[in-house]
């Protein structure tokens, strides 16, 4: 016997259009910063290699990196799990009903708020510890903590929307955005994201 699930009533149409925006906004947004501090690696290590070269010292060029190679990898997440491009073993889900899949979708998806709630609050916690304690960098450039940690935190808050944005939209009977738009490029004949 099959029961079917009540969906979460929907929001005013008008209302729903204007959040939906802001937030794919915001995820594009904290997706591009991602790529800037990629390209951002990219121009201070042609730099590095140039200065020393030349017999330059770089100086803290090193803590740079490392700071934006982790602001990278957070602020791109939210982007990243909201377009598919997690990786996500299908092989169960794919065999089960709609009616299995989507129940076990919500149970995946609230499993996910729970993990990425728990390292968003340890992210803010860290984060403000390192503030109030007035930790500082330990390399040659000696940069208040919590500054290079507000990636982490504003990455780890974004997935947490993430997640919960996506449970919802499956609780009212929507298909995830991101098993929409993984069939999107599919259709398109795009499988990078697969490899």
């Amino acid at each position: 016997m099959s029961t079917v699930m009540p969906a979460i009533p929907a929001l005013p149409r008008a209302s729903a259009g204007r959040w939906r925006k802001l937030l794919d906004a915001t995820y594009l947004g904290a997706g591009a910063l991602g790529a800037a501090a990629v390209l951002a690696i990219a121009v201070l290590m042609i730099w590095q290699t140039v200065m020393r070269i030349v017999g330059h010292s770089t100086g803290a060029a090193n803590d740079i990196v490392a700071w934006l190679a982790a602001a990278a990898a957070f602020l791109t997440m939210a982007h990243a799990f909201k377009h598919g491009d997690f990786v996500r073993v299908t092989v169960l889900i794919d065999r089960l009903s709609d009616a299995h899949r989507r129940r076990f979708e919500i149970a995946s998806l609230s499993l996910g708020v729970v993990a990425t709630g728990y390292l968003t609050w340890w992210a803010c916690e860290a984060t403000l510890e390192s503030w109030r304690f007035n930790d500082i960098a330990q390399g040659l450039l000696p940069l208040p903590m919590w500054i290079p940690q507000s990636s982490f935190v504003v990455g780890a808050l974004l997935l947490l929307v993430a997640v919960v944005d996506e449970l919802v939209l499956v609780c009212r009977g929507e298909e995830p955005t991101y098993t929409r738009l993984a069939r999107e490029r599919h259709a398109a004949g795009d499988y990078s994201s697969d490899i």
